[in-house]
Formats: structure tokens, sequence, C-alpha cells
């Protein structure tokens, strides 16, 4: 049994054709944050602090749909969530609605330790973010040429009204297929099967205002018991319905399945097609990163040398 660490940086419809310049600055970035990580792992830094660095430099790059390079509401504003979760304790902390903090995540963890709660959400979890001292910005500074751009594409192709009292029949469709419908995560593992699971969202591009996503809730974007950590990635709705992150730790324990064989399952039989993916680490020091989107910005490493940075299968 070693250290393991994976990462993701979102999952989604992404094109075999996507570009270079927006393949490469994404692919340096998982490289720059695994080996982070990795650093930190080596520094015998605990799980938790591990995943919550990590997740922090994520949400600081604009490339990715969390903190500074968020996806827009449907009014051209930003919502942000985080969560953090650590194995032994089942300890955990969940945000939404945030507009000003810059690492969400960090907010995430603040409720986790100094309250007696567990989920903060919208003025209450700013009000709490500025008397805990954390970094707050204007809004404006979340807000990238680049998202402003996709959710006049969104709007464009969504122009038809929805009725949101019926089902959705089809997803918002995606600027050059580089959805960013994802979300970014850690999860850890040290020498001592000790486990942490982070995740963090803008969101998804031009959703209602108030929306939240599978990302700050327990057992669907993030968990971790003592026999794994889980953060996953895709269409929030999706992943709630699927319970994904939760049910790949009760396949472990209840079936007595291994972490890969859990992750295949949920991912393959309890969300449909297209509309996830995980990164998951046991106990034992195992790893996983299964999908059934087209692609997922991802990166992983073990103690024994393995490492991969990887978009598509």
């Amino acid at each position: 049994m070693g250290w393991a660490i994976a990462l993701h940086g979102g999952a989604g419809d992404i094109p075999l054709s996507l570009p270079p310049e927006r393949r490469q600055p994404r692919e340096a970035a998982l490289r720059h944050c695994l080996q982070v990580g990795v650093d930190s792992l080596k520094a015998q830094k605990s799980p938790l602090d591990v995943v919550e660095l990590v997740v922090r430099e994520l949400e600081n790059n604009p490339h990715f749909n969390a903190g500074r390079g968020s996806v827009l509401t449907t009014e051209g504003t930003i919502e942000m969530e985080a969560c953090i979760m650590d194995g032994k304790t089942k300890k955990c902390g969940a945000v939404s609605g945030l507009t000003t903090v810059v690492n969400a995540i960090s907010l995430a963890r603040v409720v986790m330790e100094k309250t007696p709660h567990i989920y903060l959400a919208f003025d209450g979890a700013e009000k709490f973010a500025r008397e805990q001292g954390l970094e707050t910005v204007e809004s404006s500074h979340f807000i990238t040429p680049e998202n402003i751009e996709r959710l006049k594409h969104a709007k464009e192709a969504n122009r038809v009204q929805i009725d949101y009292t019926q089902p959705v029949e089809k997803e918002t469709p995606t600027v050059d297929g580089d959805s960013q419908i994802g979300t970014v995560g850690c999860v850890a593992v040290d020498n001592d099967g000790n486990l942490a699971a982070a995740t963090s969202t803008g969101g998804l591009v031009n959703k209602m205002v108030g929306r939240i996503g599978d990302t700050p809730i327990i057992g669907a974007g993030t968990y971790a018991n003592n026999l794994c950590a889980v953060s996953a990635t895709g269409k929030g709705e999706a992943i709630i319905r699927g319970t994904v992150a939760r049910d790949v730790a009760a396949l472990m324990e209840f079936k007595g399945l291994s972490l890969k064989e859990a992750a295949a399952y949920v991912v393959e039989e309890c969300v449909p097609r297209g509309n996830a993916g995980l990164v998951a680490v046991s106990a034992k020091g195992e790893l996983t990163m299964a999908f059934n989107t087209t692609g997922m910005f991802r990166a992983a490493a073990t103690e024994d040398g393995y490492t991969e940075i990887a978009i598509w299968p």
C-alpha cells in the first residue's frame, strides 16, 4: 500500500478535434496540479490538505469551470459551489451560490471545521467567508471573456423558450463541443490509508439562477469514507439521481467489489451514457478514473511511479 492521487478538470463531450490552444493549457494545468499534489503527499501533508491545495490551484486556473473560470448563469452572473470530505471521520463541508469567494473549496473546509453544520449557501455563506477572513473579490474577477462567449452561444442554441415544467429533451448545445460542463476535483490517500475528496465548480452554463448541482451534495458529486474517496464530474442532475459517489463506496462496502469494479459499474449502469465521470482512490492505494462521456480531463499518480495525464479513453 502506498499513497495515490487523482484529479479531474471536467468530463463531457470533448471532441478529438479540440484545438491545441484549448487543449495544451489544460494539459499543462493538470500536470502542474498533479505535481503540487504529489509533492504535498511526499511531504506527508494530510490527504485533506492535499485535496484542498490541488483544488485551489484548479480554481485559480481560468481554463476550468470552477473559481476563476466558472461558467455563467442565464443572467450572466456566477454561482460557485464546492465540497470537501474526510474519509476517516466522514466530516464534510459544502457551499453553493458563491459570487465573491476566491476559493470556494477553502470556504467548504472552514464550514466543516468551524461550524456545527455541513452546508452553507448564498448570502449566509458569503457573510461567513468574510467573517472568517477568506479572500474575496468583485464578482467580475470570475467572468472571463471565454465564458461570456460561451453563454452567448448557449443562449443562441437555446433560443427556443424552455418550459421548466416539462422534462428537458436535450441538453444545451456546447461551444465547439468544448462543453466545460464539468467541474474540478481531487482525491487522495496517504500511506496510512487516510482518504479525502474535494470538488468545486461553476455549475452548468446558462443554468437558472439558484440552481445547485451535484458538487456540494454529499454522496452525489463528492464522498469519502474509510474505504474510498470519490469526486464526480459531468451533468449534475444525472449524478444526483444516480447518487454516484456514494454508490461507489456502497458497492465496495456491501458487495465487496474492488474500487475499479465499483466505479465501472456506477459509471456504466447508474448514469445515462454521456453524463458522468469520476476519479477515485481506495484505502489500499488503488486508483481509478472512469467516465462514460467522450472525454475527461484527468491526471493521476501513485507512489510506485505510475503517472498519467489524459483527456480521451
